[in-house]
């Protein structure tokens, strides 16, 4: 027992309180961790290295955990004496006398600080890249409304125009259907606003929705771009399907696929530029199939895509963001997985979302 004891206390940071959690024994890595001397811990209450930051919820839990006689296992953020933060795996195990009555309580903790600060620090890169990320779609968003307003901008000069002869020459009939036309065009014009409006607006609440309407919704923002490019979208889709997650970021993936296959298509002079969408249920998941004909990706890069600030496309049309961004939105968001294969003439996305139950 004494050998177990040993090996315990040199490769853990342990220590013992009795029943009202007044410290009894600690051993000389919890003196070395929290910088407190034996003689300034022992006879104090635990409490002494606790963060202030802790919810009281926590220590309620805990305690009607080992007053049950049972063990309590957690991360605990702890403070040392010079006030840095430590944070322990750890373990509290209620140790019983000879008549089932709890006589003290164990606590055995394993040093994970350094891994919960790089978690930290890389979920600070990631909300950086995050923002790189929606500055460049606002960036192409911009682009898309200029794509979006050229021609009817281009309509409404005309229809003033003829509005402006109608009203001269006193042609009633002629004024009121070019005053309409105008009407009708400035509405379309705002209604574009107001999609894009809706895109960017913050949606950070996760929600059931129909994956029908995301799709939908990337389709209405692209659908000048998808005109001008003559790019043919066939669809295969099952109206039904619900998914958990964040709706304006499923948008954005689906915004990234696609202005990557146009990319593609003018990149590699496609002629007959076809996208396929299809969505179905297999083995209780959820799938979004995207295909396009774009000869898909060379060998040597098809495995780097996923990785943030790499790109084929030139500089000017490219921040290697988008399908970075994709992967983690589908991982995170929806905790769901994004695959990808060359086939036959093209790349091939396929979505996969955990199945509501």
């Amino acid at each position: 027992m004494n050998n177990y004891q040993k090996a315990i206390e040199n490769s853990n940071i342990v220590s013992k309180t009795d029943i009202n959690g007044i410290i009894t024994f600690v051993n000389d890595e919890f003196v070395r961790l929290f910088e407190y001397s034996k003689e300034e811990l022992l006879g104090k209450n635990h409490n002494i290295i606790r963060h202030p930051d802790t919810p009281k919820e926590n220590f309620k839990a805990l305690w009607d955990t080992i007053l049950n006689k049972q063990v309590h296992k957690a991360t605990v953020k702890n403070l040392s004496k010079s006030g840095k933060t430590v944070y322990l795996n750890t373990t509290i195990i209620p140790i019983l006398d000879e008549f089932g009555n709890i006589f003290e309580f164990i606590a055995i903790r394993y040093d994970i600080t350094n891994e919960v600060m790089l978690q930290k620090e890389l979920k600070e890169k990631q909300k950086i890249i995050f923002l790189q990320s929606r500055m460049a779609s606002l960036g192409q968003m911009l682009a898309n409304i200029a794509h979006q307003w050229r021609q009817p901008l281009t309509e409404l000069n005309l229809t003033l125009f003829n509005l402006k002869k109608a009203f001269e020459s006193k042609n009633q009939k002629e004024f009121d259907n070019f005053y309409n036309s105008s009407k009708n065009l400035i509405s379309g014009m705002s209604n574009t606003i107001e999609d894009f409006t809706n895109f960017f607006t913050p949606q950070k609440q996760k929600e059931r929705f129909l994956l029908n309407l995301s799709i939908n919704e990337a389709l209405k923002i692209l659908n000048r771009v998808i005109e001008n490019e003559k790019i043919n979208i066939k669809f295969n889709i099952l109206k039904d399907l619900e998914v958990f997650g964040i709706k304006n970021e499923l948008t954005q993936v689906l915004l990234n696929l696609i202005n990557n296959s146009k990319d593609a298509f003018i990149q590699k002079n496609i002629e007959q530029k076809e996208i396929n969408i299809k969505t179905y249920i297999k083995n209780n998941f959820i799938y979004l199939e995207y295909l396009d004909n774009a000869q898909g990706v060379n060998k040597e890069l098809f495995d780097r895509i996923f990785e943030p600030y790499f790109t084929t496309k030139h500089q000017s049309s490219g921040t290697g963001l988008g399908l970075f961004i994709c992967k983690i939105i589908i991982e995170n968001s929806f905790e769901g997985q994004i695959m990808h294969e060359n086939i036959e003439n093209g790349l091939k996305f396929t979505l996969k979302f955990p199945k509501i139950v």
